[in-house]
């Protein structure tokens, strides 16, 4: 619900509400509240009633929460409606929201064709299991009600003005409406129509929900322009090499010269596909291997070609995608921090009381009251009261005041741990100190490093054996030590640090809470295989093998090694990195996820069950010959490459094959295939879903070096600076 205009009317002297009230309070009736905003003097007259104490009261609570998530403050501000406007931003409405978009969109793998089977290779693929019609409808309407009160309480917050300026307000309506079309006739059809529109209008739920998609695809659709011309230069450099390549390598009277013209460039389809895929490289050097070895000379053509294509033309489109984007960060961050200026500025406006001669001011008591009921973290709301209580002597705050205490917003919050326990024996005293100390540490990392090493010997001394001739008792033997000791090291800090100064580290959390699954996994394995006896039966006992939960537990040792990277601290820096570009690129992963939803519901509904193959688990060229021309035994094909489990027969296979066909080089293989196998115009789709690709790698590319830069910079100051120039332009 955020707007690009977030204070209209406060420059140029026009009058302008906090939001709007109800009927019986406009028009300046009894209990009405307005402000105006004056171009020379920068003040405001503020109309008092006694009884309207609470409400100016919650008016800057709910601003001052806006002014934390960086949320917009054109909303209605009556009592009514400040109670459900923070009932709808409260967590658990939030998270009920997301949780029903995600169910909305994970309803694909579910629908027919169902994703639920093991594998999805077709060879030998079990039937997978479709759920009963009615089952994901019923599902799906719970979610489209939910949804559409949303959409309702949405329209209703900003009220009618705003909600005819939002465009994405407006698109949520129809996309709810057509869904719920859709679902009717789906019904009505008993669940078997092939067609269902409203999965391909899922996505948008995940788009407006998200104001950081908005603005990436704000960002995109002002670079199109710009693209749409090097894509159209890079057409007409395509066409004008196909016409030449075409010229080149004609059909000759000699078939031992025929080898370019037969694999690459038979007919205007194959040409424009083969030069299309050599712009990706994925071909290279296939394409010109039959030509050059006739003549060297050859190779000029397409070496020309991928020099004018690839290294130029592509590295202008990635230069304008850079250059367009380059300063998004920095736009978007300046942003946030004006939408928080205005929200501290409205929630000041809200609690200025004038005085004769002392301006505007705000009472000290009602800040504290305000911070009391504001929803923030601890820290910061414990921080934020302590520096507005320094101002309880003189009982006001000015402007500058008022806004300098929310500048603990932006500080880090230092996390101070418990202190030890206090023993009064000398020898528990000299204990703690020895447990205490970080050597203790280094020492339980040295361990943790041993045992991953002897689980790594024993499987390579083991990896040419079957699991029946694993000797089992030797390595559970060793895991037992180390788990033993795992148990000592934890029990000993929890002596040294008590349990609250154990719990305050999340390095012992995540070393405890492994050490307890790795002790009761063992008293499983002693439980089910009655130790000490060493001759062990290798063979299923119970729900899990030995081995099996041998190897469960071996996992877990691996993992818990990852205990070690706080302690080195280039490891701890780079971690943390990494940690910071899952929380900064959940918007592009989020329009990521669009754009494959988008390109595997088009490709089940136009290559489902498309490609089948030979009923012979052998492919031969008698079993392939009227299907693939004897493409089955050329090297690189779908067949011979035995790309099976890549297909549209699902939800499920169709991303991972999108996955496959952005990751891996050989897209070609794909297209080929579904070319043969349908016609010649699947190409298109997948010609489009390139196109798509090379934009989708560059911004994620670009955006994860900017975050690593930013994250690793030793002097990160560009949001200092963005906040000093916002505190100055207010």
């Amino acid at each position: 619900m955020e707007t690009d205009s977030l204070l209209s009317g406060s420059l140029d002297g026009a009058s302008g509400d906090y939001g709007s009230r109800t009927g019986s309070e406009r028009g300046g009736a009894p209990g009405s509240r307005r402000m105006s905003y004056s171009a020379y003097g920068d003040s405001s007259s503020v109309d008092r009633e006694p009884g309207d104490e609470e409400l100016y009261i919650q008016q800057a609570v709910v601003f001052i929460e806006d002014a934390i998530k960086y949320r917009s403050i054109n909303h209605r501000v009556d009592a009514g409606s400040l109670r459900l406007y923070r009932w709808y931003y409260s967590g658990i409405i939030q998270w009920g929201l997301g949780l029903t978009i995600a169910a909305v969109l994970l309803l694909a793998f579910m629908e027919r064709p169902s994703s639920f089977s093991i594998s999805s290779d077709p060879r030998h693929r079990s039937p997978a299991w479709q759920p009963p019609c009615g089952l994901t409808e019923s599902i799906e309407m719970i979610c489209l009600i939910i949804l559409s009160v949303d959409v309702a309480v949405k329209s209703y917050l900003i009220g009618w003005e705003e909600f005819r300026k939002s465009k994405w307000l407006i698109g949520y309506t129809v996309v709810i409406l057509i869904s719920v079309m859709d679902w009717v006739l789906s019904v009505s059809m008993v669940c078997d129509e092939k067609l269902r529109v409203r999965r391909l209008l899922r996505p948008f739920f995940l788009l407006q929900n998200s104001s950081l998609m908005k603005k990436t695809l704000k960002c995109i659709k002002r670079t199109l322009p710009e693209i749409a011309s090097v894509i159209l230069l890079l057409a007409l450099h395509l066409c004008l090499f196909t016409m030449i390549g075409m010229l080149l390598f004609a059909k000759n009277e000699d078939p031992k010269k025929n080898g370019e013209w037969e694999l690459h460039f038979r007919n205007l389809p194959s040409s424009l596909t083969s030069l299309l895929v050599l712009l990706t490289t994925a071909n290279n050097p296939d394409v010109m291997i039959p030509a050059y070895s006739l003549n060297r000379c050859y190779a000029i053509f397409f070496v020309a070609f991928s020099v004018i294509g690839t290294y130029c033309l592509m590295n202008l489109l990635t230069a304008i995608i850079y250059n367009q984007f380059r300063g998004y960060l920095l736009m978007s961050v300046q942003t946030s921090f004006l939408r928080r200026r205005l929200g501290i500025r409205a929630a000041f406006q809200v609690l200025t009381c004038r005085g004769r001669a002392a301006g505007e001011r705000a009472r000290v008591d009602a800040v504290l009251e305000v911070m009391s009921r504001v929803k923030m973290k601890r820290y910061y709301r414990a921080a934020i009261t302590t520096v507005a209580q320094q101002y309880e002597d003189v009982g006001f705050m000015d402007r500058e005041q008022f806004t300098k205490i929310f500048d603990e917003l932006d500080k880090d919050c230092i996390k101070e741990h418990p202190p030890l326990p206090q023993y009064s024996s000398p020898t528990l005293q000299k204990l703690q100190l020895i447990f205490s100390h970080y050597y203790l540490i280094l020492f339980g990392n040295a361990v943790a490093l041993a045992n991953v090493v002897c689980i790594c010997t024993v499987l390579v001394l083991n990896s040419e054996k079957s699991t029946a001739e694993r000797d089992n008792f030797v390595l559970e033997i060793i895991n037992l030590c180390f788990i033993l000791y795992y148990l000592f090291e934890m029990c000993v800090k929890i002596f040294a640090f008590g349990w609250r100064g154990y719990l305050s580290y999340r390095n012992n959390i995540f070393d405890g809470f492994l050490t307890v699954l790795l002790l009761v996994l063992q008293i499983t394995i002693f439980i089910t295989y009655r130790l000490p006896y060493s001759q062990w039966e290798p063979s299923a006992h119970g729900v899990l093998s030995l081995w099996e939960m041998i190897r469960l537990v071996n996992l877990l040792i691996v993992f818990r090694f990852l205990r070690i990277i706080p302690d080195i601290k280039l490891m701890a820096l780079v971690a943390s990195t990494l940690l910071d570009l899952v929380k900064n690129l959940r918007a592009f992963a989020g329009i990521l996820v669009v754009v494959y939803y988008v390109f595997a519901v088009f490709g089940i509904w136009l290559f489902e069950g498309a490609i089948k193959p030979p009923e012979s688990s052998v492919l031969t060229n008698a079993s392939m010959e009227n299907i693939t021309s004897n493409f089955s035994v050329a090297c690189g094909t779908y067949e011979q490459l035995e790309y099976w489990p890549n297909n549209f027969d699902d939800f499920g296979a169709a991303v991972i094959l999108l996955y496959d066909v952005m990751i891996v080089n050989n897209w070609q293989a794909f297209i080929d295939a579904y070319s043969r196998y349908t016609t010649e115009w699947s190409k298109i789709y997948f010609v489009f879903n390139e196109v798509n690709r090379r934009p989708r790698q560059l911004l994620v590319q670009m955006f994860v070096q900017m975050f690593v830069l930013l994250s690793l910079s030793p002097h990160p100051d560009v949001f200092t600076a963005i906040h000093r120039s916002c505190s100055r332009s207010s």
